[in-house]
C-alpha cells in the first residue's frame, strides 16, 4: 500500500521529532496527537478511533508500543507502525500484539526472537515484527554544531563523559528492605557477577519458582485482562535491571574517575559518587550534541534488559563526531569495527585500560571518531530508517 499520511501519537521520547522530520522529508503529511491522560503516554482506545475517523490517515505511528493505539488501528482498518526505542518492550506483553494491523520494528534482534518464541506470533499469523537498529540525524547535529569554534565548546564536556540517567528511582530500592536476608545477598551476588559478564544476563535463570512465590508475598502485582505479562518477567527487568545499571553505572564512573577527569550529565546526583563531576541534565536536542562533540572520551553503558541491540546513545555519540567508548553489545561487529570506527570493553579492567590508553593517544582518539561519523552519517540516519520501514508496509 502507498503511505501519504499518518496519524503520529507524540509523546514524551527523545528521538521522535528526527522521526517526525524525517517522513516529512519523504513527502508525507504527518498529523500529531498529543494523549489527553494525566501523562503523556496516556491514550484511550476511543479516543484514538474518533481520530483516525476524523484526520482519516493511512497509517498511525509511535515510538514505542501503545495497546490502545493498536486497537483503534485495528478497529479502523488501518497499520499501525511501531519502532521501539526500549527494550524489552513490555507493554507488547498484551493480547494487543497479535491485531493483524501491527507493523512492529524492535531494534534489539534478540528481543525480537523472544517476542516470538514467548508470545507465539509466527504461528498466529496475524503481526508483523521486523528488526531494525536505531539511528541518529546528521541534519539536527550538524545544525546545533555548526560554525562551533574550540572556545564556544570548552564549557561542554569533560576527559571522560556519561549522559545518562543513574535509575535513582527503582523499583528494587523499594522493595530491598522488606527482603528477606539471604534473598537480599542472592540478588547482591548476581549484581557483582553480572558486572563483568556481556553477551549473558543472569537474571534470565536468577528467579526460580520458589523465589517468585516469595516474592508474590511481597509484591501487589496485578495485571488486567488482556496482558500476558506475569511477575517473573516484570521483576527481571523493571527491579533487577534497573538496578543492576544503577550498580554498574556509580561503580564505573567512580573507578574512571579516581585517575581521569569524569563527568556525569544527568538528572539528579548521587552520594554515592566519588570525585564524579555532576553536571545536571542537558537537553536532548539543543546541548547534549555539544557535550559529545567537546568530550574526549563519551562513555555508552547499556541496560542489561538490552540483550543485544544498541542504544541510541550509541548513533547520536558517533553521529556528533565523538569518540565513543561503550560496553560489548552482541550487535556491534555487525555495524562497527572496533579500534576503527568505536572502542568497546569487555570488563571494568578493560574499560578503565581503554580510557588511559585513548585519552593520551590524541590523533588516534580524532582519527576513530571521524570514522564513526562517516559511518553513521553514510549508512544510519533516520532517513534511510525510514525508507526500510516504508518499504516494509
Amino acid at each position: 500500500m502507498k503511505i501519504r499520511k499518518i496519524l503520529f501519537f507524540y509523546w514524551e521520547v527523545f528521538n521522535q521529532d528526527y522521526i517526525k522530520d524525517s517522513f516529512e522529508r519523504k513527502g508525507l503529511e504527518i498529523v500529531c496527537l498529543r494523549g489527553r491522560g494525566e501523562k503523556s503516554i496516556d491514550i484511550d482506545e476511543d479516543f484514538f478511533y474518533e481520530q483516525i475517523l476524523e484526520s482519516k490517515p493511512d497509517a498511525a505511528f509511535s515510538v514505542n508500543y501503545f495497546a490502545n493505539i493498536s486497537w483503534a488501528c485495528n478497529r479502523a482498518g488501518i497499520p499501525y507502525i511501531s519502532w521501539t526505542v526500549d527494550s524489552p518492550m513490555l507493554t507488547m506483553y498484551d493480547k494487543s500484539i497479535y491485531n493483524s494491523c501491527n507493523k512492529l520494528f524492535i531494534f534489539d534482534r534478540i528481543m525480537l526472537e523472544l517476542l516470538d518464541l514467548e508470545l507465539g506470533l509466527s504461528q498466529k499469523g496475524a503481526c508483523q515484527m521486523f528488526y531494525l537498529p536505531l539511528a541518529s540525524d546528521p541534519f539536527a547535529m550538524d545544525k546545533i554544531l555548526a560554525n562551533r569554534t574550540e572556545s564556544e565548546l570548552e564549557s561542554w564536556g569533560d576527559d571522560i563523559s556519561f549522559v545518562g540517567g543513574l535509575y535513582y528511582k527503582n523499583s528494587y530500592d523499594g522493595l530491598k528492605d522488606r527482603l528477606p536476608a539471604y534473598l537480599k545477598g542472592y540478588f547482591d551476588g548476581a549484581f557483582a557477577a553480572q558486572l563483568d559478564i556481556y553477551g549473558d544476563n543472569f537474571f534470565d535463570s536468577l528467579l526460580t519458582s520458589d523465589i517468585i512465590a516469595e516474592l508474590e508475598e511481597l509484591i501487589d502485582f496485578r495485571q488486567d485482562e488482556k496482558s500476558l505479562s506475569n511477575l517473573a518477567l516484570v521483576f527481571k527487568n523493571t527491579f533487577l535491571g534497573y538496578k543492576m545499571a544503577q550498580f554498574e553505572r556509580i561503580k564505573s564512573l567512580n573507578r574512571l574517575a579516581r585517575t581521569m577527569s569524569t563527568s556525569l550529565y544527568s538528572d539528579c546526583d548521587d552520594e554515592r559518587l566519588e570525585n564524579v563531576h555532576f553536571r545536571g541534565s542537558v537537553d536532548y536536542k539543543s546541548q547534549m550534541p555539544l557535550v559529545f562533540a567537546a568530550s574526549k572520551i563519551n562513555l555508552n553503558m547499556t541496560i542489561r534488559n538490552i540483550r543485544t541491540g544498541l542504544p541510541l546513545r550509541v548513533w547520536d555519540v558517533l553521529a556528533a563526531g565523538g569518540f565513543l567508548l561503550t560496553n560489548f553489545q552482541a550487535e556491534l561487529p555487525a555495524y562497527f569495527e572496533n579500534g576503527k570506527e568505536l572502542a568497546y570493553y569487555s570488563s571494568q579492567d578493560e574499560l578503565e585500560e581503554l580510557a588511559t590508553y585513548y585519552l593520551t593517544h590524541d590523533s588516534q582518539r580524532e582519527a576513530i571518531a571521524r570514522a564513526g561519523q562517516l559511518k553513521v552519517r553514510k549508512y544510519h540516519s533516520y532517513d534511510a530508517r525510514i525508507e526500510q520501514i516504508l518499504a516494509s508496509i
